[in-house]
């Protein structure tokens, strides 16, 4: 019964999150454009005209309300709340002034600073043949690493209208859904009121959109993402997998993107027009087309960390060896890696030309 009544509480969350997002988005779109946090085209981005940004404070507000009236009472979510709250400051100052680089990653290392005070840690990992993988001391370093990287992410992929929302959506419901289904009622809410505001900002983001979320938006979710992962599946077997999966988009693109780098011998700091986002584009695909690709692909990633979740040891080594090799694939077909980094293809290039031969 008292479960009941949570989940209850966290539909009442979600409602609430996802109508004051609404309602705060165009305020926070007036204010954008009066203080100057705008987004100007340059050849890197797909917009031609000024775009306010800073909409993740939207969200922000929608979720910051729900959660001070709808989330139990916890340690760990306080202090996900109280970094979140020092990323969406962080985020804001950067959308309006340009942070250099070490600021950011300052703020960002502050914020999961926070969130490791607050109890949260990468302590174990469970290993699939019994026993645990114990961290000790390190627990500290790698969880502060694998908040970073995860709140970078998703801010790579923040490149077309919906795009990091909707990715950042999609693996929030995975993770409630993960949660639900393990019975840890906590973060099942928190993922409720998070996806709410998410939905809520969706309404003016996607294509076209009215307003941009902005590094506010982009590192509040994938801070949470990040923290929420921990939170969620630190008891699961293969912990590393699971949120691995359900955040495959981010990932494999910031992976590829350093490959991609590595292989071509520039700079992994370097930017490019070779995301994921870019090379479906580069297809002949629109941009309300490719978000959606990008969007199919990222609940076949969710619904892959689902399947997992619930597998044998040999069918999650399969699934985990076909996604491997389907993602490898997908990224020689659309240029992923570069027009001339093809092994697959290059491989079953050679043996058609070998039959041939014969």
């Amino acid at each position: 019964m008292e479960s009941y009544m949570d989940y209850l509480n966290g539909l009442y969350g979600f409602i609430a999150a996802l109508v004051v997002t609404i309602v705060a988005t165009p305020l926070v779109k007036a204010f954008a454009i009066r203080i100057g946090a705008v987004d100007k085209p340059n050849h890197r981005k797909v917009h031609q005209r000024l775009m306010p940004r800073l909409g993740g404070l939207a969200i922000y507000i929608g979720f910051a309300l729900a959660y001070m009236f709808f989330i139990p009472s916890s340690k760990e979510t306080f202090g996900i709340f109280l970094g979140g709250s020092i990323i969406v400051l962080v985020g804001a100052l950067d959308d309006r002034f340009e942070l250099s680089p070490k600021v950011k990653l300052l703020g960002q290392i502050i914020a999961a600073l926070v969130v490791v005070w607050y109890g949260l840690r990468i302590e174990f990992i469970n290993l699939p043949f019994e026993g645990t993988l114990n961290f000790e001391w390190i627990a500290i370093p790698i969880t502060i690493i694998w908040m970073i990287g995860i709140t970078n992410a998703v801010n790579l992929i923040d490149g077309l209208d919906g795009l990091a929302a909707g990715v950042s959506g999609i693996a929030t419901a995975a993770m409630m859904i993960m949660a639900l289904i393990m019975g840890n009622t906590i973060v099942a809410i928190y993922c409720m009121i998070l996806l709410g505001g998410i939905i809520g900002f969706l309404f003016y983001n996607f294509h076209p959109a009215k307003i941009f979320m902005g590094d506010t938006g982009a590192l509040f979710l994938g801070f949470n993402l990040a923290a929420l992962s921990i939170m969620g599946f630190k008891y699961v077997t293969l912990f590393s997998i699971i949120p691995i999966l359900i955040l495959g988009v981010p990932l494999s693109d910031t992976a590829f993107a350093m490959l991609r780098r590595f292989l071509n011998k520039k700079p992994i700091s370097v930017a490019d027009k070779e995301h994921l986002h870019h090379c479906l584009l580069a297809l002949g695909l629109s941009h309300r087309n490719t978000v959606l690709v990008i969007y199919g692909i990222s609940i076949m990633f969710a619904t892959a960390a689902i399947v997992f979740s619930q597998s044998t040891l040999w069918g999650a080594g399969i699934l985990i060896l076909t996604l491997l090799f389907v993602l490898q694939l997908g990224a020689e077909l659309i240029g992923w890696l570069g027009e001339k980094k093809k092994p697959l293809l290059n491989t079953a290039r050679r043996i058609r030309q070998m039959r041939a031969g014969k």
